[in-house]
This record gives C-alpha cells, structure tokens and sequence, in this order.
C-alpha cells in the first residue's frame, strides 16, 4: 500500500512512522527543507496533558473583547474582515460554555494521556534522545484567590486520571532550586507529576531518520498546490514540480491542510493562530529551570533543552502573517527575568514567530472524510501537536487498518462545523 503524507512536522513524521510500521510504502512530502519546522520548531516544549484545556471556555469571550480593546493579553484579536476568521470565530464563541469546555477538555485529555504514552514508547523502542526532562511540569500562580480557581479548574483533570500536587513556594523551590529566587512571589503552584519537555523539532528530526531505514522517501522543499479526485477518491496530488499518485492519502499540513482539502470541496474549520517564542542559551545551569512549566498570571511557559532554555507565549489571530517585533516579546522577558533573572543573558536571545492550526472547539481532526475513501486527515492540533503527536499518529493508523483506536474517535471526526 503506497501511503502519501503531506506534511513533515511532528505529526506528519510520527505519521509517517506508525504507518512504515505497519507495513505502507510511504512518501512524505513538504514544502519546507527541513523536518519539523515551523510549530514543530517553535513550540514552548512541553508534553502537558495537565494543560490540556480547551482555549473556547466561559472566560475566553472576555480575553477576546480586552484584546479587541488594546489590552495586552495571553490571546489576541487583530480585527479582520477575512470572512473565513469571522466563520472560524463564530464557532469559537459557540463552543464557550461550560458544557462544550468540559467535552471539549476531556476529548483533548483523554488524547494526550494516550499520546505522552505512545512518545514514551517509542523514544524506548527507538532509543531517540530528545533532550527530555523527566519529573513534571509546574504551574504557577502569583496570588491565593487565582491559586484556588486554577486548583477548581484542574480538578475536572485530577477526576480523570491527571495526578496533580499543590506545592507552596518553599516546595516549589525544593522541587526545583531555579525557583529559589522568586518562591515569595509565588502563592503556589500545581505539579503536574507525570508531565514532561522535549524538544519536538530534535525529535523529529530523528524520527525522520529512524522513517529513512524503514523505507520512508522524502520530498522536502516541494509544495502541495491540490489534490485531484475522481468518483470518490484521491486520484493524485499535485505539487509545484508535477503530479503522482498513491493509494492513500494522509493530510498533515497544519495551517495549510484548509486550502489544500478545499481544493476537493471538504472545508477544514482550522485558523492559524500566530505563537511567538524566544530561545536562550543557558549562562547559569544551577540558576535556569530543570523542569518546564507556564506561570498562569502571564501565560509564559518554558522548557529546559539541553544548554538552552525556551519561552512561549501569546497566540494572536492575525491571519497568516508571520510578522513580529521586539515588543512581542515583551510579556515573555518580563516573565523570564522575574523569574530567572541569572539563568540567561535575555539581550541575546533568539526570537520567532510560528503558526499553529487551531480548530474552534480545540479536538485536533483525526480519521477519513465522508467524501473520500482514500483520503485521511490529522491536523488542526493547535498548541497541543507535540503533546499529541504520537497518539494522533498511532489512532488515525489503527482506523486506516480497520483496528479500533485506543481512544474513542467521535470528538476528532472530520469536520466543517461541530454539531
């Protein structure tokens, strides 16, 4: 079976393996010259199940209209007429209520449980070291009254699995000496225990090697412009250098998944929403954070990667352009210098912007459309495809087999509007 894979992020990549696994030809085709760029590259690094919220919640409309009003938040707005961002918002705000936000939250949940267990199994049974730091994540709150929510609000996660400690400074400090500095500023904090970081564009990277023995071909630097079909089925993928043909099709293009998939009439509600990130090298290791975590005031996360430490935040809705300036960042090096003002030289650190494909209700898109047979799709991940990568890879596998997935498959199904 000659299986084509558009799209060589993580998911795309892990995609790629599980099928080589299970015994496909596979081609794996991107744009880029390099595996595991653009939200692969710039993510904050963390493998955070205890993070798995759902961004359309009660309090998101709130955040949404401070933004439209300049307010600096964690989630910002610029005013568009791009009607397909006006269709992807009035499904966002549909999906704000307690109700959705709790379906919603579980579905992501249950997906990333699975999927921390399949990455551990994997960089096992591959030996694929991805600069990971074992031993939790850390959530942080400045004061007692937003402590006592953020301890309400992980409970629906502790109730399914998630084993989450309440530690007060002076434990955080112990659990993490980076903290030591700061512990009076900090109320508390929740440890999520069987969180985790890596860095996912390493792990990709070598994934993508370990896909070349098994067989796997590359064609990097090519750029998918549509897919053709005929009675049903996918009959061939056209790129900017020609056509060829497959007997199944996977897309797995992130932000660009839309605008390929409309190219044979199936809508995608995926918007890109623009994160920014900075990278440092690491000046005082005993100073800079052994563990990853997001302090909940400023909606800052970071992760330790190796010798270098990254930060993450902001997700702005400004259609596809990838433009930033210092300013940015500002939010980020305000956190990190409170935070660990000597683990790096901050003036040197390195800053970008990437894209990542958010769908409203926050469930990624996983399994075969109704009007293809051939034709299957894992994208829309958003914020979390480093965390759910390799459980997206290994259901969406198992359903192109006829196995029944590990993780029930009605929340992911291809979709144009949740009902």
């Amino acid at each position: 079976m000659r299986t084509i894979v558009l799209g060589a992020g993580v998911v795309g990549v892990t995609t790629a393996y599980y099928l080589a696994q299970d015994g496909h030809e596979v081609v794996v085709v991107d744009q880029l010259s390099e595996v595991g760029q653009d939200a692969t590259g710039g993510n904050a690094g963390l493998i955070a199940p205890s993070h798995s919220f759902a961004w359309a919640s009660p309090q998101a409309p709130k955040m949404l209209l401070r933004s439209l009003r300049g307010e600096a938040t964690a989630i910002r707005v610029k005013p568009s007429v791009d009607p397909r961002f006006l269709w992807w918002g009035l499904q966002f705000m549909r999906e704000c209520t307690p109700k959705r936000a709790r379906t919603n939250t579980l579905a992501k949940l249950g997906l990333c449980q699975y999927s921390q267990d399949r990455l551990d199994e994997l960089t096992r049974t591959e030996n694929i070291d991805y600069q990971q730091a074992e031993g939790g994540a850390v959530y942080l709150y400045r004061d007692q009254e937003q402590l006592e929510l953020g301890l309400m609000k992980m409970q629906l996660l502790r109730e399914h699995g998630q084993k989450l400690d309440q530690i007060d400074g002076p434990g955080l400090a112990r659990l993490d000496p980076a903290f030591e500095s700061c512990q009076t500023e900090i109320a508390g904090a929740i440890h999520g225990v069987t969180d985790s970081s890596g860095n996912s564009e390493l792990f990709t990277k070598v994934l993508a090697e370990r896909c070349k023995a098994l067989g796997v071909e590359f064609r990097l630097g090519e750029s998918v412009t549509r897919l053709h079909a005929q009675h049903g089925r996918i009959t061939s993928v056209e790129t900017d250098i020609g056509k060829f043909r497959g007997d199944q099709y996977v897309l797995a293009l992130g932000i660009r998944s839309p605008s390929v998939s409309r190219t044979i009439g199936q809508s995608l509600p995926i918007y890109p929403a623009k994160g920014y990130s900075l990278t440092v090298g690491v000046k005082d290791p005993e100073r800079a954070p052994r563990l990853g975590g997001v302090d909940e005031k400023t909606l800052v996360a970071w992760s330790r990667l190796g010798d270098e430490l990254r930060m993450s935040s902001t997700a702005e809705f400004d259609g596809y352009s990838r433009n930033f300036d210092t300013s940015d960042f500002s939010n980020m090096l305000s956190t990190a210098r409170q935070l660990f003002p000597d683990a790096a030289d901050w003036e040197t650190a390195r800053m970008r912007s990437c894209m990542r494909p958010m769908t409203p209700d926050g469930p990624p898109i996983i399994g075969r459309g109704a009007k293809h047979e051939n034709l299957y799709y894992n994208t829309g991940h958003g914020h979390m495809g480093w965390t759910m990568a390799c459980g997206s890879s290994m259901a969406l596998v198992d359903v192109m087999a006829g196995r029944r997935a590990a993780v029930p498959m009605e929340p992911f199904k291809v979709r144009a509007v949740r009902r």
